[in-house]
């Protein structure tokens, strides 16, 4: 009986303490800054009147909307193109809407798939590999020029060093060899 008495008071001591602690917040405590640095920026120092809390982000939130807005699934936060493209929408009826409303509603579901399938191919990761690829191949292709003056420049270098050693080989005397003997004139008299 003694152990939920003391549980008991505990929490009863407790609880004016951090009431005192959320008043103070409530009340616009200015014993506390919060503030947040970016990079290498330096934080504030604290005072004995006030004490500064830094929270540090990376350089490129700098001069980003906050996190909190970007994320958000707010009407607020839509683009105009979206709220545009939604008013286009209302009232859509009639020949080549795609709708189940108006004489000849139906004639514009095909439209609708096709644009549908365009949409998906222009966001498609496949169409994106086949830019990395494109990207990839100007790339290479920049330098062909380049390396086929290269290859060609070590192909003629390797051909004149061959004529060289031809021509050497032809200048030089054949080791142990003796001369050719010269033909016999013969004086004719007559």
């Amino acid at each position: 009986m003694t152990k939920p008495l003391i549980a008991l008071a505990g929490l009863a001591l407790a609880l004016p303490v951090s009431a005192q602690a959320q008043d103070a917040a409530d009340a616009g405590d200015d014993s506390y800054n919060m503030i947040i640095v970016y990079g290498d920026d330096e934080c504030p120092q604290s005072t004995p009147e006030q004490i500064v809390v830094c929270a540090r982000k990376g350089e490129s939130e700098r001069y980003r909307i906050p996190e909190t807005l970007r994320l958000s699934e707010s009407p607020e936060n839509q683009s105009w193109a979206e709220r545009v493209e939604s008013f286009e929408m209302v009232g859509d009826f009639g020949t080549m809407s795609c709708s189940p409303t108006g004489a000849g509603g139906f004639t514009g579901c095909t439209q609708e798939m096709i644009n549908a399938a365009y949409a998906d191919k222009a966001n498609n990761a496949g169409v994106r590999f086949g830019e990395i690829i494109a990207a990839e191949r100007a790339k290479r292709l920049s330098t062909i020029d380049e390396d086929a003056a290269a290859e060609q420049e070590r192909v003629e270098m390797i051909e004149r060093e061959y004529m060289e050693r031809l021509e050497r080989e032809r200048a030089a005397e054949t080791p142990g060899a003796e001369p050719l003997p010269q033909p016999e004139t013969t004086s004719d008299p007559g």
